[in-house]
């Protein structure tokens, strides 16, 4: 198992803390240091069965500059999306876990976090 986190997220202290409690096993992968490639986002999306769209901070200043609000979303757009992540990880939205069944969640919550344990 693995989770993305920024250490000044909230959300990501309280899912490392619940992780920890339950003695789970996992790796931290600070993603703002450890920036993802493309095909990680790509890989991560799979496993989530998400969208780019559906992980991105739309009220980070980056979207804002962006303009990410008003992009198409589409199979078309997609790739830039993905781009946008990998450009500034800011934007992904945290955190993220990547469970041992193969599967992910965005881990914003106790029970999402608690989801991810179960996942083997």
């Amino acid at each position: 198992m693995e989770i993305w986190i920024n250490p000044a997220c909230s959300k990501c202290r309280s899912a490392v803390g619940l992780l920890d409690a339950e003695g789970a096993e996992y790796t931290v992968r600070r993603y703002l240091e450890d920036v993802p490639s493309e095909d990680e986002i790509r890989e991560v999306l799979d496993r989530l069965g998400l969208e780019p769209w559906d992980i991105t901070r739309t009220q980070e200043a980056a979207a804002k500059e962006l303009g990410l609000k008003e992009w198409a979303r589409d199979d078309s757009s997609r790739d830039g999306w993905i781009t946008a992540l990998a450009e500034h990880p800011k934007l992904i939205q945290r955190p993220i876990i990547t469970a041992d069944d193969g599967s992910a969640v965005v881990a914003r919550t106790e029970d999402a976090v608690r989801d991810a344990l179960a996942r083997k």
